[in-house]
């Protein structure tokens, strides 16, 4: 039984992986009419951001001495911080329009740098983190820890380069 559910659980893994960055890209050039744009929400979900990264951490150092159900707790507040974040990213997204990089020179290029690899990386630790802790859910802790290796580093760099992008934009958004 719980093999067939594993099964289920894997398909629906990548099912959500391929579908989140479609629904996300679609949905990014979608506006909700005669709506006043949510611009106060990029700094609600950068802080979000960086409690996921402080989350990891914790999460880190509670598996590390021992204290798996304090992992369990805040990995649980980890994913739910992200998709807390997923939802107002694409809110804000659907009632505003992007706000272009107003920086020149060195520091454009880093700015871009930190962008697109903040943005690839967030699509790709998708399957990381549901993987990682669909493991875990099956007490499968030795998959879930050769996982967890990659996943953690990947999902640590995409929450803090989240509020790097942010505090990098947040002098150009309009007012």
């Amino acid at each position: 039984m719980a093999s067939i559910n594993a099964k289920k659980a894997k398909r629906a893994i990548n099912g959500v992986s391929i579908l989140i960055p479609i629904v996300v890209a679609v949905l990014f050039g979608v506006r909700i009419p005669n709506v006043e744009p949510l611009s106060f929400l990029p700094p609600i979900y950068a802080t979000i951001n960086g409690v996921t990264a402080l989350l990891l951490i914790a999460a880190l150092w509670a598996i590390k001495n021992g204290k798996r159900s304090l992992h369990n707790t805040l990995m649980n507040f980890a994913i739910a911080c992200s998709l807390a974040f997923l939802v107002m990213y694409v809110a804000y997204h659907m009632t505003s329009d992007s706000t272009p990089y107003g920086g020149e020179g060195f520091m454009r290029g880093v700015y871009f740098f930190i962008l697109i690899s903040h943005i690839v990386l967030s699509i790709v630790v998708i399957p990381f983190v549901l993987y990682t802790y669909l493991r875990g859910f099956l007490g499968e802790y030795q998959e879930h820890k050769k996982l967890a290796r990659y996943t953690f580093p990947i999902w640590l760099y995409v929450a803090v380069t989240g509020v790097v992008v942010y505090l990098m934009i947040s002098p150009y958004y309009a007012h």
